[in-house]
């Protein structure tokens, strides 16, 4: 929910499931049906906000309150928006999901190249990660990967390989990083002695990616 302010977004684009007249226009049938595979092709373009650094933001959006009713038709229309971003469009994509499992369960992240765990010092943090590798597994997703936040990675990183887990790097504790937040600002915008850490395991992340794409083609 605060992902826009984290990209330097002032205005964050408004979640898709609240144009519920073009959902159930794309998705929708009378009688209470929906369409599985709603036209979903131009809206990036239409409904995606351009922050400063060129990248394209949508948010999906989720059931707003307790007892609001099915949302079949709008999971529908995002399945599909989703299923056409990862695996038809062209574009680099990062998928910011809820903290949890429970996008997994609902094979959300299916066909992705990459799935980052964020991992805090602490072995309910490790056994989560354990969790996700597994339930990752059972939709296909075979590529995983952990950043270490608010710590160092000496104690954890062992845990990690245990599992089979490589660590891209770690964000250690930073009061910038917590001033930045309550100010609204981008971390990369803070001015932070983080920045290197960043960009480290951004280099770490793309040179596996890159190496993925090596082991398609062999």
């Amino acid at each position: 929910m605060n992902l826009a302010s984290s990209l330097g977004i002032a205005e964050p684009p408004r979640p898709l499931t609240e144009y519920k007249e073009m959902i159930d226009e794309r998705a929708g049938e009378v009688g209470g049906m929906f369409k599985y595979n709603p036209k979903v092709d131009d809206i990036v373009d239409k409904f995606g906000v351009i922050g400063p650094d060129g990248v394209r933001m949508l948010v999906m959006g989720t059931v707003e309150r307790g007892g609001s009713g099915c949302m079949c038709p709008a999971s529908a229309f995002l399945r599909a928006l989703l299923r056409h971003v990862v695996l038809k469009d062209s574009s680099a994509l990062i998928m910011d999901m809820e903290a949890g499992i429970e996008h997994l369960g609902r094979g959300t992240t299916r066909g992705i190249d990459l799935m980052i765990i964020v991992v805090e010092p602490g072995m309910r943090s490790i056994e989560t990660a354990g969790r996700i590798k597994e339930l990752a597994g059972g939709i296909g997703v075979k590529n995983l990967a952990a950043v270490v936040n608010k710590g160092t990675s000496a104690d954890v990183k062992p845990k990690l390989a245990e599992l089979g887990i490589p660590v891209l790097g770690e964000i250690p504790f930073s009061p910038d990083l917590m001033n930045a937040d309550f100010e609204g600002k981008s971390p990369i915008d803070a001015g932070s002695e983080s920045i290197a850490s960043f960009v480290e395991i951004k280099e770490k992340m793309l040179e596996m990616i890159a190496n993925f794409s090596k082991d398609e083609e062999n």
